[in-house]
């Protein structure tokens, strides 16, 4: 099936990204490093290359200059081939009702619908820029054709236990959604959209004794469907009110998918995303010859490595400078990374650098980019060109669940953070 004709792509990139805080303090939530050499917004992009579609357009408004550059540098496609990824920020235009920023998701839709309502445009996919996964939206548009939906919404079968923190879907033996409860709380509310896991059976998926089908926030919608949806109401997301509403009024359609998925929308998720990538044993594989996932194009020197260095169970982007004596076990060690002598790091997000520190003349008194000799890293994110001095002790050892809004460390979910471009002196001890 051939999307790259009459499909184009929404990248949802959301508001502020306060879950995502102190990652999110000075860049927009699809622009935070994952896997120690790519970007959130690259998991869904790559999707679409690789499902075919290159008419993509980014959604969002807080904080967006990195985000615009890594996609300027990433994504361009021959004139032969054709396509885009082009970004969206909220913009005032002469427009009635486009004076505001984005009210949210369906909103930020709504106010770029000169964009999206051309002729040639039949269908539009809505992606989320903050999950990860890996998908073919050519099967998922094959269901839209072949059951004849207005719209189409992927979704995927969980425990009861798990359904609490998701949009959780009845769905009728056609396979027409009838119902949705937001984050169902009580056994009454689950039972409203409860499955029987024989149902999810005969679909060729083994439910494993999973019950309910949570929402993906993944949609198909026919293009004079969603424009009629968006046109003469006030909504503000699709997920609590464009979905929900659409139930009742059009025929709405699931596509079942059994891979991996994650919302890595909180620190902790997203903490525990990034060292699921670095087990022996991945839940989600970065590296598929059919469908790879993309990122800036880099030319840097292979990592370096001194003597007696211990790595286990990890990721090592590259241009890293590790000295001798280090241990780095359970960990993600991001671009350009500088660690000095007997040096250890565990569970850890290192995310790298932007630059080195090679050949520049630092201030008095001014920490090295990177991690000093001597020092020790447990539980931690260090976000991009953190500084963190010799001797330092990072390991939360009073198990802090929230600490500081304005300091270079701080304590999210009971990690620990260092903020980008924050400074760490010799010594410290947390």
């Amino acid at each position: 099936m051939d999307l790259s004709n009459n499909t184009i792509a929404l990248i949802l990139g959301g508001g502020r990204g306060t879950r995502l805080f102190p990652l999110t303090k000075i860049r927009a939530k699809p622009a935070v490093p994952l896997a120690g050499k790519y970007r959130l917004i690259d998991i869904p992009i790559s999707n679409c290359i690789n499902s075919g579609l290159r008419r993509v357009f980014v959604l969002t408004q807080f904080l967006s200059v990195s985000l615009h550059r890594h996609l300027r540098q990433t994504y361009r496609f021959d004139h032969f081939t054709g396509g885009f990824v082009e970004l969206l920020a909220a913009q005032q235009t002469v427009d009635a009702g486009t004076e505001d920023w984005y009210q949210g998701t369906a909103d930020a839709v709504r106010k770029n619908l000169r964009y999206i309502d051309q002729p040639d445009i039949k269908y539009v996919l809505i992606l989320s820029g903050d999950q990860l996964y890996r998908m073919d939206f050519r099967d998922m548009m094959q269901t839209h054709i072949d059951t004849g939906a207005d719209a189409t919404i992927a979704g995927i079968p969980v425990d009861r236990k798990d359904a609490k923190a998701l949009g959780i879907m009845q769905i009728n033996d056609d396979g027409r959604v009838t119902g949705f409860v937001e984050k169902p709380q009580t056994e009454e509310d689950l039972a409203k959209v409860r499955m029987d896991p024989a149902w999810i059976d005969a679909r060729g998926i083994p439910s494993n004794g999973r019950d309910c089908i949570a929402s993906m926030g993944l949609y198909i919608f026919n293009k004079e469907v969603m424009v009629d949806l968006l046109e003469g109401n006030s909504h503000e997301d699709f997920g609590k009110e464009v979905f929900p509403g659409a139930i009742d009024s059009r025929k709405v359609n699931v596509h079942l998918f059994d891979g991996y998925w994650e919302d890595i929308g909180t620190i902790r998720a997203f903490y525990e995303a990034n060292l699921s990538l670095a087990s022996k044993t991945p839940p989600f594989k970065l590296g598929c010859a059919s469908a790879p996932i993309y990122s800036r194009p880099r030319f840097l020197p292979p990592t370096v490595m001194g003597d007696n260095v211990t790595i286990r169970g990890s990721l090592i982007a590259d241009g890293c400078h590790i000295g001798s004596n280090v241990t780095i076990e359970n960990s993600v060690i991001g671009l350009r990374t500088v660690i000095g002598d007997n040096v250890t790091i565990k569970d850890s997000v290192v995310m790298g650098a932007d630059y080195t520190d090679d050949g520049r003349e630092l201030d008095a008194g001014q920490v090295p980019t990177g991690i000093g000799a001597g020092s020790t890293i447990s539980g931690a994110i260090l976000d991009k060109n953190s500084r963190v001095g010799t001797n330092v002790t990072i390991v939360n050892k009073k198990d802090v669940v929230h600490h500081g809004e304005d300091d270079d460390l701080q304590v999210r979910d009971g990690v620990c953070i260092v903020i980008k471009n924050g400074s760490i002196p010799n010594d410290f001890s947390f």
